[in-house]
């Protein structure tokens, strides 16, 4: 049994492939690298190839024995997708539906899809459920949003079962310091701090601080890369068990402003790195924390790295382990 991961060359991709590996799954990587990384596949098969391509696709399907598809591959700066909507459109939306149209005409009908809290748009309650209402704010949330009301179609008519996990903030590294965050150009923001921490910017940038909240900057809420891999993982299982298709929101259901976590970073590096406030960027919600309840009474599924400070220390150690490679 092989599980196929578009995007695997990627941040979230290459750190699912390295525990199902560790968990005894055989995984084949399809990536075009424009994002990831050839080094990053560390485990399993790699295969260079397009979403778009659905030949190639087809090939892949016929010629392995694959069970599952995760799908990683898509594009994830919500500011850029504002700048260029066609781009994310174009990936994210179009390039999944051929995915999915391929899998199915190659009788494939286990797919786990990588979502976002975007397509809650500004939140009506804290902490946000899954059964909270749906209003993406940026073209990067209503491709997914888009996607989101397919799946349940799909299922209906051709038998597709899915799992949509709603990841909120992806951050950390793994403990081996083996993978870290790697995307260029980079949008997030504690590896933006390290490069800060590190040099490799003259300072660190604040998008704004005249936010609805305590000291003004966005409040969110971070889950440790490993955590969001061994959910994955619990969603396989649940579909190779034949479970239902299912919705699951991934985050911690704390919440930490910019500040704090510059704060933090700043604390652990020992390095007090200028900060400077620029103005909002457009699509960005005030205040984004999950509930993630649901996912831990179905899956079982438990965080293992909760506190901002550890998610900042495993950066910090593979920055420190990397930082002439990067």
């Amino acid at each position: 049994m092989q599980v196929l991961v578009t995007g695997g060359a990627g941040y979230i991709g290459s750190q699912v492939i390295k525990q199902l590996n560790r968990q005894g799954y055989e995984t084949i990587a399809y990536d075009n690298l424009s994002y990831g990384y050839r080094e990053s596949v560390k485990w399993g098969e790699f295969i260079e190839g397009e979403l778009a391509d659905t030949d190639k696709l087809k090939k892949v399907f016929n010629e392995h024995n694959i069970s599952v598809v995760m799908h990683f591959a898509a594009f994830i700066s919500a500011g850029e997708s504002v700048i260029d909507p066609i781009k994310y459109y174009q990936n994210n939306v179009i390039n999944t539906l051929n995915l999915i149209h391929t899998m199915l005409e190659c009788k494939l009908n286990k797919l786990i899809f990588s979502s976002t809290a975007a397509v809650y748009g500004e939140p009506q309650k804290i902490p946000i459920d899954e059964n909270h209402p749906l209003c993406p704010i940026n073209p990067y949330g209503v491709g997914k949003y888009l996607i989101e009301q397919a799946l349940p179609v799909f299922d209906k008519t051709q038998g597709l079962k899915y799992i949509s996990f709603r990841y909120f903030n992806a951050a950390g590294a793994d403990s081996e310091g083996e993978l870290g965050e790697r995307h260029h150009p980079e949008t997030h923001l504690i590896p933006l701090m390290f490069n800060a921490v590190l040099g490799n910017a003259e300072a660190a940038r604040v998008f704004g601080d005249d936010y609805d909240t305590p000291d003004g900057t966005c409040i969110r809420d971070y889950i440790h890369i490993s955590d969001l891999a061994q959910a994955h993982i619990l969603g396989l299982k649940r579909l190779l068990s034949h479970g239902e298709s299912e919705i699951f929101n991934l985050g911690n259901g704390e919440g930490y402003s910019v500040k704090e976590v510059i704060d933090t970073i700043k604390r652990l590096s020992g390095v007090d790195f200028p900060v400077v406030v620029t103005d909002r960027r457009e699509g960005d919600t005030s205040k984004l924390i999950s509930s993630s309840d649901k996912a831990k009474a179905v899956l079982g599924w438990k965080p293992r790295y909760p506190e901002l400070e550890k998610i900042v220390e495993t950066v910090w150690n593979w920055k420190q382990k990397t930082k002439s490679e990067i």
